[in-house]
């Protein structure tokens, strides 16, 4: 008798020529018996299901494979065409293009008795490098979150990501604070309610560019207002701060560019600010996702290797000559909290800092900037010796929730609620 798993190929496949469904045509291709290295047929059904067409996909070439991968790509593509025009003799059809041992009679139970083919031997391992000559303080962040993640993100690019209502709405409102902070720099200058209709105006706009690039007219227009009200209540604050020790916004997506011992990082401020009596300068950071709750907590991602976008941009600031005593994440992600920013001064030496204090305030060292500065540097080396030849999997599974990469990463851990049940 044949196995269930052949059985089941045969009947997706008389399905396939019945309804030309792309859904049929999916479990095909991840099938054992399709001939297609399962980790690419698994990134193409993911690439599928977001695109709509499997189909198109193998046509298109979608993803970047080669050798043998690619060509059994293209035979299982013309399989299944020759499938499509076989009528009634599908499943001897099926059973012949497959390669699978079959009876005269037809049906989803023709294919009998199939071979095992022998074991094909493992490629020896080598080591991987990356191509790009240049690293972001994200793409470090990344490595540091999950290794696996990094290499799917920027050294194969197995899947594409196409972004997601929540970038979309960081993005439009990036855009908008942009064009705020370029006409109002002084905003000690400017009364709060000239501030708060400026604003909704900038809102408006921003997300009108961006309108076709959210799903529905609803989640636009849900995100939209999410957006205004939020936007009010970091006009609240950016009129509090001014009145407490008036300051200049300097820079307005600022490109930061640093190298170190040769390696260059590459990256984007939010905002930078330099206060009107001390001339010392603030990189501020907008956050319209999840952030640390306390300086503290980011304190502690800092110290641990898991955060390097403030640091970097610390040194990248500092090497073009200014004075940064602090860094700050201004969260935009609650349009019912108020604008509480995590706060770190930068200074020689932080002593006596509780690491479970709540206080959106604390403090952070240089030697504690530094040692992430090295770290940096050690990452890059590490990344472009071609030493690694596997890359680690998160062990947390929360990383894992909103990992585009998720249904292709088969070794991802099991999610808290399913660690039994495996």
């Amino acid at each position: 008798m044949a196995s269930p798993e052949l059985r089941a190929f045969v009947a997706a496949g008389l399905a396939w020529q019945r309804d030309r469904s792309d859904r049929h045509a999916r479990r095909l291709l991840r099938s054992p018996f399709s001939g297609v290295p399962h980790e690419i047929a698994t990134a193409y059904v993911t690439l599928a299901a977001r695109d709509g067409s499997l189909l198109d996909s193998l046509a298109r070439e979608r993803l970047a494979v080669g050798g043998d991968a690619r060509e059994a790509l293209f035979a299982f593509r013309e399989k299944l065409d020759r499938v499509a025009g076989a009528g009634d003799d599908a499943a001897a059809v099926i059973a012949r293009e497959f390669d699978l041992a079959t009876e005269s009679d037809a049906g989803p139970r023709a294919a009998e008795g199939f071979a095992l083919a022998d074991p094909v031997a493992p490629e020896p391992e080598s080591g991987m490098r990356t191509r790009h000559s240049h690293f972001s303080a994200s793409s470090l962040n990344t490595f540091a979150e999950c290794p696996r993640k990094w290499y799917y993100r920027y050294l194969c690019a197995a899947v594409e990501d196409r972004g997601s209502s929540a970038s979309f709405y960081g993005t439009a409102f990036h855009a908008a604070l942009e064009a705020l902070h370029l006409e109002f720099p002084h905003p000690s200058d400017t009364g709060a309610e000239e501030l708060r209709r400026k604003i909704q105006g900038y809102v408006n706009a921003a997300f009108d560019r961006f309108k076709n690039r959210f799903e529905t007219p609803v989640e636009y227009e849900l995100q939209r207002r999410r957006a205004q009200r939020t936007a009010l209540r970091y006009v609240e604050w950016i009129v509090a701060e001014a009145g407490r020790a008036p300051f200049t916004v300097v820079g307005n997506e600022l490109g930061a560019e640093l190298e170190l011992e040769g390696f260059n990082f590459i990256g984007y401020i939010d905002r930078l600010d330099r206060d009107d009596r001390t001339g010392n300068v603030a990189v501020i950071d907008y956050k319209t996702g999840a952030i640390a709750t306390s300086a503290a907590e980011y304190r502690e991602k800092v110290r641990h290797f898991k955060d390097f976008q403030l640091p970097f941009y610390y040194w990248a600031r500092t090497a073009q000559g200014d004075r940064v005593t602090r860094l700050a994440l201004v969260p935009l992600k609650d349009a019912l909290l108020d604008v509480r920013p995590i706060s770190l001064e930068v200074v020689p030496v932080a002593l006596g800092e509780n690491a479970r204090s709540s206080s959106p305030t604390g403090l952070i060292s240089i030697g504690e900037l530094e040692r992430a500065r090295a770290r940096m540097i050690e990452l890059c080396r590490e990344l472009t010796a071609g030493e690694i030849t596997r890359f680690a999997v998160t062990a947390d599974p929360e990383t894992c929730t909103y990992c585009v990469y998720k249904d292709a990463c088969i070794d991802r851990p099991a999610p808290h609620e399913e660690k039994f049940g495996r």
